[in-house]
Protein backbone atom coordinates (compact mmCIF):
# COMPACT_ATOMS: atom_id res chain seq x y z
CA UNK A 1 0.00 0.00 0.00
CA UNK A 2 2.70 2.41 0.55
CA UNK A 3 4.45 1.53 -2.54
CA UNK A 4 2.39 3.90 -4.43
CA UNK A 5 3.21 6.61 -3.23
CA UNK A 6 6.73 6.18 -2.94
CA UNK A 7 6.71 5.53 -6.64
CA UNK A 8 5.02 8.05 -7.70
CA UNK A 9 7.33 10.73 -5.87
CA UNK A 10 10.12 9.03 -7.75
CA UNK A 11 8.40 9.08 -11.36
CA UNK A 12 9.10 12.86 -11.50
CA UNK A 13 12.41 12.63 -9.67
CA UNK A 14 13.65 10.28 -12.80
CA UNK A 15 11.93 12.63 -15.19
CA UNK A 16 13.66 15.53 -14.01
CA UNK A 17 17.21 13.59 -13.44
CA UNK A 18 16.98 12.35 -17.43
CA UNK A 19 15.94 15.72 -18.05
CA UNK A 20 19.23 17.47 -16.79
CA UNK A 21 21.07 14.33 -17.64
CA UNK A 22 19.83 15.22 -21.66
CA UNK A 23 20.64 19.06 -20.99
CA UNK A 24 24.36 17.79 -19.93
CA UNK A 25 24.89 15.77 -22.69
CA UNK A 26 23.81 18.21 -25.00
CA UNK A 27 25.77 21.05 -23.84
CA UNK A 28 29.05 18.66 -23.82
CA UNK A 29 28.34 17.69 -26.92
CA UNK A 30 27.99 21.31 -28.43
CA UNK A 31 31.57 21.68 -26.50
CA UNK A 32 32.88 18.83 -28.26
CA UNK A 33 31.84 20.09 -31.77
CA UNK A 34 32.41 23.53 -30.52
CA UNK A 35 36.20 22.79 -29.90
CA UNK A 36 36.73 21.18 -32.76
CA UNK A 37 35.43 23.92 -35.18
CA UNK A 38 37.83 25.90 -33.19
CA UNK A 39 41.06 23.95 -33.99
CA UNK A 40 41.99 22.42 -30.49
CA UNK A 41 45.28 21.07 -30.92
CA UNK A 42 45.65 19.61 -27.01
CA UNK A 43 49.04 21.07 -26.84
CA UNK A 44 49.76 19.92 -23.27
CA UNK A 45 48.64 16.28 -24.23
CA UNK A 46 51.55 15.82 -26.30
CA UNK A 47 53.71 17.44 -24.37
CA UNK A 48 52.72 14.77 -21.50
CA UNK A 49 53.25 11.58 -24.33
CA UNK A 50 56.13 12.95 -25.16
CA UNK A 51 57.50 13.06 -21.61
CA UNK A 52 55.81 9.14 -21.89
CA UNK A 53 58.08 8.64 -24.66
CA UNK A 54 61.06 9.59 -22.87
CA UNK A 55 60.65 8.31 -19.63
CA UNK A 56 60.11 5.09 -21.67
CA UNK A 57 63.35 5.55 -23.71
CA UNK A 58 65.61 6.55 -20.92
CA UNK A 59 65.77 9.66 -22.27
CA UNK A 60 66.61 13.21 -20.27
CA UNK A 61 63.51 14.46 -19.34
CA UNK A 62 64.03 18.12 -18.59
CA UNK A 63 66.12 18.64 -22.07
CA UNK A 64 63.13 17.69 -23.75
CA UNK A 65 61.44 20.45 -26.22
CA UNK A 66 58.41 19.23 -27.30
CA UNK A 67 56.16 19.73 -30.04
CA UNK A 68 56.44 22.10 -32.89
CA UNK A 69 56.70 24.96 -29.59
CA UNK A 70 59.57 23.40 -28.24
CA UNK A 71 57.82 22.96 -24.85
CA UNK A 72 59.80 22.16 -21.88
CA UNK A 73 58.75 19.87 -18.95
CA UNK A 74 57.67 21.64 -15.85
CA UNK A 75 56.10 18.71 -13.56
CA UNK A 76 58.25 16.77 -11.20
CA UNK A 77 59.54 13.28 -12.34
CA UNK A 78 56.19 11.31 -10.97
CA UNK A 79 54.36 12.91 -13.44
CA UNK A 80 55.77 12.02 -16.06
CA UNK A 81 55.66 8.13 -14.87
CA UNK A 82 52.11 9.05 -14.78
CA UNK A 83 51.83 10.00 -18.69
CA UNK A 84 53.57 6.99 -19.84
CA UNK A 85 50.38 4.96 -20.89
CA UNK A 86 49.48 7.89 -23.19
CA UNK A 87 52.08 6.35 -25.65
CA UNK A 88 50.13 3.25 -26.00
CA UNK A 89 47.48 5.36 -27.96
CA UNK A 90 47.75 6.76 -31.36
CA UNK A 91 47.50 10.41 -31.62
CA UNK A 92 43.83 10.85 -32.83
CA UNK A 93 42.70 8.53 -29.51
CA UNK A 94 44.95 10.04 -27.09
CA UNK A 95 43.24 13.39 -28.17
CA UNK A 96 39.44 11.54 -27.70
CA UNK A 97 40.44 9.94 -24.37
CA UNK A 98 41.99 13.51 -23.01
CA UNK A 99 38.78 15.08 -23.75
CA UNK A 100 36.42 12.34 -22.63
CA UNK A 101 38.33 12.36 -19.51
CA UNK A 102 38.35 15.77 -18.68
CA UNK A 103 34.55 15.98 -19.33
CA UNK A 104 33.95 13.39 -16.83
CA UNK A 105 36.34 15.42 -14.69
CA UNK A 106 33.91 18.81 -14.98
CA UNK A 107 30.97 16.23 -13.70
CA UNK A 108 33.10 15.36 -10.49
CA UNK A 109 34.78 18.76 -9.83
CA UNK A 110 31.17 19.82 -9.82
CA UNK A 111 29.82 16.93 -7.86
CA UNK A 112 32.34 17.42 -5.22
CA UNK A 113 31.84 21.24 -4.84
CA UNK A 114 28.05 20.57 -4.49
CA UNK A 115 29.07 18.27 -1.04
CA UNK A 116 31.58 20.83 -0.28
CA UNK A 117 29.43 23.34 0.37
CA UNK A 118 26.48 21.27 1.86
CA UNK A 119 24.56 19.48 -0.16
CA UNK A 120 24.16 16.08 1.40
CA UNK A 121 21.16 14.03 -0.53
CA UNK A 122 22.73 12.17 -3.14
CA UNK A 123 19.86 12.48 -5.77
CA UNK A 124 19.86 16.22 -5.72
CA UNK A 125 23.45 16.61 -5.40
CA UNK A 126 23.62 14.50 -8.86
CA UNK A 127 20.63 16.62 -10.51
CA UNK A 128 22.44 19.54 -9.83
CA UNK A 129 25.78 18.74 -10.93
CA UNK A 130 24.45 17.79 -13.83
CA UNK A 131 22.52 21.42 -14.85
CA UNK A 132 25.84 22.96 -13.21
CA UNK A 133 28.49 21.62 -15.15
CA UNK A 134 26.09 21.77 -18.21
CA UNK A 135 27.09 25.77 -17.79
CA UNK A 136 30.46 26.06 -16.02
CA UNK A 137 31.66 23.92 -18.97
CA UNK A 138 31.67 26.66 -21.05
CA UNK A 139 33.66 29.24 -18.57
CA UNK A 140 37.41 30.26 -19.85
CA UNK A 141 39.28 28.52 -17.37
CA UNK A 142 37.72 25.13 -18.73
CA UNK A 143 37.37 25.52 -22.16
CA UNK A 144 41.24 26.64 -22.01
CA UNK A 145 42.08 23.33 -19.74
CA UNK A 146 40.57 21.25 -22.56
CA UNK A 147 42.01 22.92 -25.07
CA UNK A 148 45.11 21.99 -23.85
CA UNK A 149 44.03 18.74 -22.38
CA UNK A 150 45.67 20.12 -18.74
CA UNK A 151 45.55 18.21 -15.82
CA UNK A 152 44.44 21.17 -13.48
CA UNK A 153 40.53 19.36 -12.91
CA UNK A 154 42.20 15.80 -12.14
CA UNK A 155 44.45 18.07 -9.56
CA UNK A 156 41.17 19.63 -8.30
CA UNK A 157 39.65 16.01 -7.97
CA UNK A 158 42.00 14.56 -5.94
CA UNK A 159 42.03 17.56 -3.14
CA UNK A 160 38.84 17.92 -3.02
CA UNK A 161 37.70 14.56 -2.51
CA UNK A 162 40.34 14.47 0.28
CA UNK A 163 38.11 17.81 1.61
CA UNK A 164 35.07 16.35 1.26
CA UNK A 165 35.19 12.60 2.86
CA UNK A 166 33.43 12.07 6.18
CA UNK A 167 35.19 13.82 9.31
CA UNK A 168 37.74 11.25 10.76
CA UNK A 169 38.16 9.07 7.59
CA UNK A 170 41.54 7.52 7.63
CA UNK A 171 42.42 7.97 3.89
CA UNK A 172 41.77 11.66 3.84
CA UNK A 173 45.35 13.12 2.48
CA UNK A 174 46.55 10.91 0.79
CA UNK A 175 44.78 12.97 -2.60
CA UNK A 176 46.50 15.72 -1.81
CA UNK A 177 49.66 13.99 -1.35
CA UNK A 178 49.35 12.62 -5.07
CA UNK A 179 48.34 15.78 -6.23
CA UNK A 180 51.26 17.78 -4.70
CA UNK A 181 53.80 14.87 -6.28
CA UNK A 182 52.19 15.41 -9.53
CA UNK A 183 52.20 19.33 -9.40
CA UNK A 184 53.71 21.90 -6.14
CA UNK A 185 50.86 23.82 -6.12
CA UNK A 186 48.67 21.44 -3.92
CA UNK A 187 50.91 21.35 -1.01
CA UNK A 188 50.04 24.25 0.32
CA UNK A 189 46.40 22.21 1.42
CA UNK A 190 48.46 20.25 3.58
CA UNK A 191 50.13 23.53 4.80
CA UNK A 192 46.19 24.45 5.68
CA UNK A 193 45.53 21.24 7.43
CA UNK A 194 48.66 21.31 9.58
CA UNK A 195 48.21 24.69 10.70
CA UNK A 196 44.47 24.23 11.69
CA UNK A 197 45.61 21.19 13.08
CA UNK A 198 48.09 22.86 15.06
CA UNK A 199 45.70 25.09 16.48
CA UNK A 200 43.02 22.83 17.07
CA UNK A 201 45.93 20.56 18.96
CA UNK A 202 46.82 23.49 21.39
CA UNK A 203 42.85 23.93 22.24
CA UNK A 204 42.58 20.17 22.83
CA UNK A 205 45.50 20.11 25.21
CA UNK A 206 44.26 23.08 26.71
CA UNK A 207 41.13 21.37 27.64
CA UNK A 208 43.07 17.75 29.05
CA UNK A 209 42.23 16.11 25.78
CA UNK A 210 44.18 14.12 23.58
CA UNK A 211 45.95 16.71 20.73
CA UNK A 212 45.97 14.38 17.98
CA UNK A 213 42.79 15.73 15.42
CA UNK A 214 41.88 14.41 12.40
CA UNK A 215 43.72 17.62 10.49
CA UNK A 216 46.79 16.75 12.31
CA UNK A 217 46.49 13.54 10.38
CA UNK A 218 45.24 14.72 7.25
CA UNK A 219 48.40 16.90 7.24
CA UNK A 220 50.67 13.75 8.20
CA UNK A 221 48.78 11.49 5.35
CA UNK A 222 49.40 13.69 2.52
CA UNK A 223 53.35 14.68 3.68
CA UNK A 224 53.88 11.20 3.87
CA UNK A 225 52.30 10.13 0.87
CA UNK A 226 54.25 12.56 -0.73
CA UNK A 227 57.10 11.40 0.59
CA UNK A 228 56.65 8.49 -0.52
CA UNK A 229 55.71 8.62 -4.36
CA UNK A 230 58.51 11.54 -4.55
CA UNK A 231 61.03 8.41 -3.33
CA UNK A 232 59.59 5.75 -5.46
CA UNK A 233 60.02 8.38 -8.53
CA UNK A 234 63.65 8.76 -7.10
CA UNK A 235 64.63 5.12 -7.46
CA UNK A 236 62.85 4.86 -10.64
CA UNK A 237 64.44 8.16 -12.26
CA UNK A 238 67.27 8.72 -10.35
CA UNK A 239 69.12 11.20 -12.96
CA UNK A 240 65.94 13.36 -13.63
CA UNK A 241 64.45 13.55 -9.88
CA UNK A 242 67.82 15.20 -9.00
CA UNK A 243 67.80 17.63 -11.77
CA UNK A 244 64.48 18.49 -11.15
CA UNK A 245 64.81 19.05 -6.86
CA UNK A 246 68.12 20.44 -7.13
CA UNK A 247 67.48 22.62 -10.76
CA UNK A 248 64.33 22.99 -11.79
CA UNK A 249 62.15 23.34 -9.05
CA UNK A 250 63.83 26.76 -8.55
CA UNK A 251 63.22 28.14 -12.07
CA UNK A 252 60.28 29.76 -11.66
CA UNK A 253 60.79 31.29 -15.50
CA UNK A 254 60.77 27.69 -16.99
CA UNK A 255 57.19 27.12 -17.77
CA UNK A 256 57.33 30.79 -19.62
CA UNK A 257 57.38 34.31 -19.59
CA UNK A 258 56.01 36.59 -16.41
CA UNK A 259 54.26 39.27 -18.22
CA UNK A 260 52.19 36.65 -20.36
CA UNK A 261 48.53 37.91 -20.37
CA UNK A 262 47.61 34.27 -19.67
CA UNK A 263 49.51 34.03 -16.20
CA UNK A 264 46.84 35.50 -13.53
CA UNK A 265 49.43 35.14 -10.45
CA UNK A 266 50.47 38.26 -8.86
CA UNK A 267 53.84 37.81 -10.49
CA UNK A 268 52.09 38.31 -14.53
CA UNK A 269 49.87 41.22 -13.02
CA UNK A 270 53.10 43.03 -11.48
CA UNK A 271 55.05 42.13 -14.43
CA UNK A 272 52.28 43.60 -16.77
CA UNK A 273 51.76 46.79 -14.19
CA UNK A 274 55.98 47.51 -13.72
CA UNK A 275 56.26 46.99 -17.51
CA UNK A 276 59.04 44.55 -16.81
CA UNK A 277 59.80 41.00 -17.12
CA UNK A 278 61.14 39.85 -13.93
CA UNK A 279 58.85 42.35 -10.92
CA UNK A 280 61.53 40.92 -8.62
CA UNK A 281 61.13 42.17 -5.21
CA UNK A 282 57.81 43.48 -5.37
CA UNK A 283 55.99 40.12 -6.32
CA UNK A 284 58.27 38.71 -3.39
CA UNK A 285 56.65 41.08 -0.69
CA UNK A 286 52.94 40.71 -2.49
CA UNK A 287 52.84 37.21 -2.72
CA UNK A 288 54.62 37.00 1.08
CA UNK A 289 51.52 39.30 1.93
CA UNK A 290 48.81 37.67 0.53
CA UNK A 291 50.35 34.23 1.43
CA UNK A 292 49.93 34.78 5.32
CA UNK A 293 46.49 36.39 5.04
CA UNK A 294 45.12 33.75 2.25
CA UNK A 295 46.05 31.28 4.75
CA UNK A 296 45.22 32.77 8.06
CA UNK A 297 41.74 33.46 6.50
CA UNK A 298 41.82 29.73 5.05
CA UNK A 299 42.58 28.18 8.66
CA UNK A 300 39.98 30.21 10.30
CA UNK A 301 37.48 29.56 8.55
CA UNK A 302 38.09 26.02 8.98
CA UNK A 303 38.58 26.55 12.45
CA UNK A 304 34.89 27.91 13.06
CA UNK A 305 33.53 25.22 10.47
CA UNK A 306 33.38 26.80 7.29
CA UNK A 307 34.95 24.14 5.15
CA UNK A 308 34.17 25.62 1.65
CA UNK A 309 35.52 29.31 2.56
CA UNK A 310 38.42 27.53 3.32
CA UNK A 311 39.11 25.12 0.74
CA UNK A 312 38.02 27.61 -1.93
CA UNK A 313 40.27 30.30 0.05
CA UNK A 314 43.58 28.11 0.00
CA UNK A 315 42.89 27.59 -3.74
CA UNK A 316 42.74 31.38 -4.77
CA UNK A 317 45.60 31.63 -2.55
CA UNK A 318 47.56 28.97 -4.47
CA UNK A 319 46.76 30.51 -7.46
CA UNK A 320 47.76 34.67 -6.47
CA UNK A 321 51.24 33.43 -5.07
CA UNK A 322 52.53 30.89 -7.25
CA UNK A 323 54.72 32.62 -9.85
CA UNK A 324 52.89 30.80 -13.21
CA UNK A 325 49.09 30.58 -12.54
CA UNK A 326 48.06 30.00 -16.11
CA UNK A 327 44.81 30.94 -16.65
CA UNK A 328 43.49 27.52 -16.91
CA UNK A 329 44.87 26.82 -13.75
CA UNK A 330 42.02 28.64 -12.40
CA UNK A 331 39.31 25.58 -12.90
CA UNK A 332 38.85 26.13 -8.53
CA UNK A 333 36.93 29.24 -10.25
CA UNK A 334 34.19 26.30 -10.38
CA UNK A 335 33.68 25.20 -6.43
CA UNK A 336 34.24 29.55 -6.02
CA UNK A 337 31.12 30.04 -8.01
CA UNK A 338 28.72 27.16 -6.47
CA UNK A 339 29.89 28.32 -3.17
CA UNK A 340 29.17 32.19 -3.45
CA UNK A 341 26.00 30.87 -5.56
CA UNK A 342 25.01 28.90 -2.75
CA UNK A 343 25.63 31.67 -0.05
CA UNK A 344 23.64 34.40 -2.18
CA UNK A 345 20.89 31.83 -1.97
CA UNK A 346 21.43 31.20 1.89
CA UNK A 347 21.73 34.56 2.67
CA UNK A 348 19.21 36.63 -0.28
CA UNK A 349 21.79 39.26 0.12
CA UNK A 350 21.65 41.29 -2.62
CA UNK A 351 25.60 42.64 -2.46
CA UNK A 352 26.70 38.97 -2.42
CA UNK A 353 24.15 38.45 -5.52
CA UNK A 354 25.73 41.51 -7.70
CA UNK A 355 29.54 40.06 -6.62
CA UNK A 356 28.87 36.68 -7.96
CA UNK A 357 27.18 37.55 -11.33
CA UNK A 358 29.95 40.25 -11.94
CA UNK A 359 32.36 37.20 -11.08
CA UNK A 360 30.56 34.56 -13.20
CA UNK A 361 30.82 37.65 -16.12
CA UNK A 362 34.64 37.73 -16.00
CA UNK A 363 35.34 34.22 -16.46
CA UNK A 364 32.46 33.60 -19.05
CA UNK A 365 33.99 36.33 -20.84
CA UNK A 366 37.48 35.56 -21.78
CA UNK A 367 37.99 39.22 -21.20
CA UNK A 368 41.67 38.64 -20.44
CA UNK A 369 42.16 37.65 -24.10
CA UNK A 370 40.81 41.07 -25.57
CA UNK A 371 44.40 42.58 -24.91
CA UNK A 372 46.96 42.18 -27.89
CA UNK A 373 49.19 39.58 -25.99
CA UNK A 374 51.96 37.78 -27.76
CA UNK A 375 52.53 33.72 -27.86
CA UNK A 376 54.90 32.49 -25.90
CA UNK A 377 57.21 31.88 -29.02
CA UNK A 378 57.43 35.62 -30.13
CA UNK A 379 59.98 38.25 -28.85
CA UNK A 380 57.73 40.70 -29.19
CA UNK A 381 55.74 41.63 -26.09
CA UNK A 382 52.91 44.25 -26.01
CA UNK A 383 51.67 43.03 -22.52
CA UNK A 384 54.62 44.44 -21.43
CA UNK A 385 52.94 48.21 -22.85
CA UNK A 386 49.45 48.15 -21.74
CA UNK A 387 47.18 51.24 -20.81
CA UNK A 388 45.23 51.24 -17.65
CA UNK A 389 42.10 49.84 -19.72
CA UNK A 390 44.07 46.92 -20.96
CA UNK A 391 45.63 46.01 -17.87
CA UNK A 392 42.52 46.06 -16.25
CA UNK A 393 41.36 43.43 -18.47
CA UNK A 394 44.58 41.43 -18.28
CA UNK A 395 44.44 41.17 -14.43
CA UNK A 396 40.74 40.11 -13.85
CA UNK A 397 41.00 36.69 -12.36
CA UNK A 398 44.11 38.02 -10.11
CA UNK A 399 41.92 40.64 -8.79
CA UNK A 400 39.03 38.37 -8.58
CA UNK A 401 41.21 36.07 -6.43
CA UNK A 402 42.22 38.78 -3.75
CA UNK A 403 38.19 40.26 -3.96
CA UNK A 404 37.37 36.76 -2.74
CA UNK A 405 39.81 36.44 0.12
CA UNK A 406 38.46 40.18 1.16
CA UNK A 407 35.02 38.32 0.92
CA UNK A 408 36.00 36.16 2.77
CA UNK A 409 37.61 37.72 5.55
CA UNK A 410 34.62 40.13 5.90
CA UNK A 411 32.26 37.12 6.15
CA UNK A 412 34.27 36.15 9.08
CA UNK A 413 34.23 39.51 10.83
CA UNK A 414 30.49 39.60 10.30
CA UNK A 415 29.57 36.07 11.40
CA UNK A 416 32.08 36.80 14.38
CA UNK A 417 30.16 40.17 15.18
CA UNK A 418 26.79 38.21 15.14
CA UNK A 419 27.71 35.54 17.58
CA UNK A 420 28.92 38.03 19.96
CA UNK A 421 25.56 39.65 19.25
CA UNK A 422 23.41 37.03 19.76
CA UNK A 423 25.09 35.34 23.18
CA UNK A 424 24.70 39.17 24.89
CA UNK A 425 21.01 39.02 23.94
CA UNK A 426 20.50 35.65 25.09
CA UNK A 427 21.83 36.42 28.74
CA UNK A 428 19.59 39.40 28.75
CA UNK A 429 16.40 37.27 28.08
CA UNK A 430 17.38 34.88 31.13
CA UNK A 431 17.75 37.67 33.32
CA UNK A 432 14.30 39.27 32.58
CA UNK A 433 13.18 35.70 32.67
Amino acid sequence: MEAGPDNGAAGPGRRRLLIALLACLASFSAFWVAQRLAGVTLLDVMVYRAEGWTVRNGGDLYALEATVHKLPTTYPPFAALLFTPLTLLGVPEMRTFATGFNLALVLAVVHLSLRLVGVERRSQRLMVALWVSALLVWCEPVWTTLRYGQINLLLAVLVLWDLTRRPGNRWAGVGIGVAAAIKLTPALFAVLLALAGLVQAVRLARAGRSWWNPWLRGAVLATVTFLAVTAASWLVLPYDSKRFWTEMVFAASRPGQAEDTANQSLRGVLARLLHTAEPGLAYTVSAALVAVAGLAVAVVSLLRARAAWAVTSCAVTALLISPISWSHHWVWIVPVLILLAAETRRTGSARLRAGTAGMALLFFSFALWWVPHAGSSTTQRPELDQNVWQFTLSAGYTLAGLAFLAVTALRLRENRHHARVRVPRQAQALANE
